[in-house]
C-alpha cells in the first residue's frame, strides 16, 4: 500500500482548502454555473439525475481497512448509507449535498484520499490487475509504475485540459486483466531476453460511441522512458485532438484519422525532443516509490495445502467457491479471494456502510489491512494465508460476500444507469437483477461456465457493455428503453488466448421484460453448439459466428409474436 508523503499530503490538503473556497463562492453567488462547472468537476462532483455524485478516487485500486472505514462513515454520515464501487475502481457517492462535499473531501484527505481528476477532460484513474503484486503470473508488479503515472499526472499543467477525459491501464501480468487494448493508453509490462523492464504501448483504444481496440505503437519502452513517452503521447493528443465536437474528441478518433503509422511517427518526433531528458527515470526514483509501500510481511505456512484439500474434498460447497473465487499466489502457503458484490436482489458494485465496516474489519483480521476494488465492481483480498480460507468463507457467507460466481454469468458488470445517470437513455439496474434472478441456480451456473455480461444504460459504455461476451446496451426509441443485444466481446487477453475483442449487435432491440428470455436463448444455443463443456461462451461465437445465436433469438420472438392474440 503506497503511503503518503509530505507533499502528497501538502497537495491534498490544499486542494481542499481551495475547494472549499469554490463552493462557498458559488453557493454565495460570486461564481456562476459555468465558471463552477470545470472546478467541481476536476474535484469529482458531477449533477446527476437527482442529486450530486462525487467519485472518489481508489489508485490502482488499493484500500486499507482505515480508508474503507472512512468511506462507511462518509456513506452513513453523509449520504444514503451506501457507495458505488465503479469500473475504474472507484468509489461513487450519489447523494451527497453540495455544500458538505467540501467536508467529505477533508475527511478523505485525514486518511490519504481525495477526489481529484476523477472526472474532466484530464488524467483519470490510473487502473491496474486487481492481483498485482501478488499474481503467480506476474512478469512484473505494476504498481510502483501506476503510482509514478499517477505523480506525474496530477496536476499535470500541461494536461489540464485536454480535448476529453484520458484513461491509462497498466498490467504486469501474461494474462490481460486490466483491458489495457481498450484505453486511451495501455501499457503491458514485459521483460527483454536480458531480463530489462520495459513496456509494449497501445495507444487509441476504447469504448463508447466509438469502440476502438488500441493499436500498439511502440512494442518494447524501456522503463527508463516511460515518462518521457506519456509526455510525448500526450502532448500530440493535447496539440491535435479535436476540441470543436466533444463526440470526435478522444485521442481513438484521432490516432483512426491518422492512422497508427503516422500517428507513431509523431510521436516519435515529439520524443526525440524529451528523450533523456529532465523527466527520464533513474533508479533512485523508483527506490524512492518503492519505499512508500508497505509489503506484507508473509510467513512460512507448512502443512496448509494437506489441510486445504482435505477441507476442499469435505465441503462441496467451500469446494466451488474455492474454484470461482480464490485466485493463484505467488507467495506459497497465500491465496487472493475476491469478495462478490454480485449478489442477486443488490445493484452490481454496491456496498453498504455498515458492509463496508465489516469488510474492513475482515480484512485486519485476514488480509493485512489492506483490500483491492476491482474494475469488475467487486472486491478482493489479496493475501489471505490458505490456513485461514475455509474460516473466512464461513465467515462471508452470512455477510453476501460468498457467491461463488466470479467469471460466472450473474458477476455482471452495470452501470449505475438511468435510476441515476442523467446521460442514460435506459435503466441497467433493473435488467441485472432480472437475469439474475432468471439464472439464480449455481449447478446451472457453473454448468455454463466463464461469461461475462456487461450492461450499460447508454452509449458511453460505462458499463463496458462492448467488451461483454454478451453485451446489453440501453437505448431510446420515441421515449421508451429499449436494449440492444450484442455478442463476441471480450476484454482482453486470458489463458484462453484470446484477444481484446467488440462485440457485434445480434439485430433490433428489445423491450426490458424481454431480456432475460433472449439472454435464455443465447445460452440455450451455446449450450447445444459447444463441443465441451471446457469451450467457453466466447469461443463458440468465435468459431460458428453470430448467425445461430441470431436465428436462435428471432425465431423464438416470432414464434412468441405469432402465438399472442391479435
Amino acid at each position: 500500500m503506497y503511503v503518503y508523503d509530505e507533499i502528497d499530503q501538502r497537495l491534498v490538503d490544499e486542494r481542499v482548502a481551495q475547494f472549499r473556497d469554490q463552493t462557498r463562492r458559488f453557493l454565495a453567488g460570486t461564481l456562476s454555473e459555468d465558471e463552477f462547472r470545470a472546478l467541481r468537476l476536476r474535484n469529482g462532483l458531477y449533477i446527476q439525475r437527482h442529486a450530486p455524485m462525487l467519485r472518489v478516487a481508489i489508485p490502482y485500486g488499493l484500500l486499507t481497512s482505515a480508508q474503507l472505514r472512512k468511506l462507511a462513515h462518509i456513506a452513513r454520515t453523509y449520504d444514503r448509507g451506501y457507495g458505488h464501487m465503479s469500473t475504474r475502481q472507484n468509489i461513487q457517492y450519489n447523494w451527497p449535498r453540495l455544500e458538505e462535499v467540501p467536508q467529505i473531501l477533508a475527511e478523505l484527505a485525514s486518511v490519504q484520499m481525495h477526489a481529484i481528476q476523477t472526472s474532466g477532460n484530464c488524467v483519470r484513474n490510473t487502473t491496474t490487475d486487481q492481483f498485482a503484486g501478488v499474481a503467480d503470473d506476474e512478469i512484473v508488479d505494476p504498481l510502483v509504475w501506476c503510482e509514478m503515472i499517477r505523480q506525474w499526472s496530477t496536476f499535470h499543467p500541461e494536461f489540464t485540459w485536454l480535448p476529453r477525459k484520458f484513461k491509462i491501464a497498466v498490467n504486469g501480468s501474461r494474462a490481460d486483466r486490466a483491458a489495457v487494448e481498450v484505453h486511451d493508453i495501455g501499457l503491458h509490462a514485459m521483460r527483454a531476453d536480458n531480463g530489462a523492464v520495459g513496456f509494449k504501448v497501445l495507444v487509441g483504444g476504447g469504448l463508447g460511441r466509438t469502440p476502438v481496440i488500441g493499436h500498439v505503437i511502440r512494442e518494447f519502452l524501456p522503463w527508463q522512458h516511460l515518462l518521457t513517452y506519456l509526455d510525448a503521447i500526450l502532448r500530440v493528443y493535447n496539440r491535435f485532438g479535436r476540441r470543436d465536437n466533444i463526440h470526435k474528441a478522444r485521442i481513438k478518433i484521432l490516432v483512426k484519422e491518422y492512422g497508427p503509422e503516422r500517428f507513431r511517427e509523431e510521436v516519435e518526433a515529439e520524443w526525440a525532443h524529451l528523450k533523456d531528458g529532465p523527466a527520464t527515470l533513474i533508479p533512485e526514483e523508483i527506490r524512492r516509490l518503492e519505499s512508500r509501500f508497505t509489503r506484507p510481511q508473509y510467513l512460512q505456512q507448512p502443512g496448509a495445502e494437506a489441510a486445504l484439500e482435505r477441507q476442499l474434498a469435505a465441503d462441496r460447497a467451500f469446494a466451488k467457491w474455492h474454484q470461482r473465487n480464490v485466485f493463484p499466489h505467488k507467495q506459497p502457503g497465500y491465496a487472493a479471494v475476491t469478495l462478490s458484490l454480485k449478489r442477486t436482489g443488490v445493484p452490481p458494485g454496491d456496498i453498504t456502510a455498515g458492509e463496508m465496516d465489516a469488510v474492513a474489519e475482515l480484512a485486519d483480521h485476514y488480509s493485512f489491512g489492506e483490500l483491492r476494488v476491482t474494475h469488475e465492481q467487486n472486491l478482493v483480498f489479496a493475501d489471505v494465508r490458505k490456513a485461514d480460507l475455509h474460516a473466512l468463507w464461513r465467515t462471508l457467507r452470512p455477510l453476501g460476500f460468498a457467491t461463488p460466481n466470479i467469471g460466472l454469468l450473474t458477476n455482471i458488470i452495470c452501470c449505475p444507469g438511468g435510476d441515476f445517470c442523467s446521460l442514460a437513455n435506459a435503466k441497467s439496474i433493473p435488467v441485472a437483477a432480472a437475469i439474475q434472478q432468471r439464472f439464480d441456480d449455481l449447478d446451472y451456473l457453473f454448468d455454463i461456465g466463464e461469461l461475462d455480461l456487461n450492461i450499460s444504460g447508454c452509449i458511453n459504455s460505462c458499463g463496458h457493455h462492448h467488451v461483454g461476451h454478451i453485451g446489453i446496451l440501453g437505448v431510446d426509441k420515441n421515449g421508451e428503453e429499449w436494449y440492444q443485444v450484442e455478442i463476441g466481446g471480450n476484454q482482453g487477453r486470458t489463458g484462453h488466448g484470446v484477444g481484446a475483442s467488440l462485440g457485434k449487435v445480434i439485430g433490433p432491440s428489445f423491450a426490458r421484460a424481454e431480456v432475460p428470455d433472449v439472454i435464455e436463448r443465447l445460452i440455450g444455443c451455446y449450450l447445444e453448439y459447444r463441443d465441451s463443456e471446457a469451450e467457453r461462451f466466447i469461443d463458440v461465437v468465435h468459431r460458428i459466428g453470430h448467425d445461430p445465436f441470431k436465428k436462435s433469438v428471432y425465431a423464438s420472438v416470432a414464434k412468441v409474436a405469432a402465438a399472442e392474440p391479435a
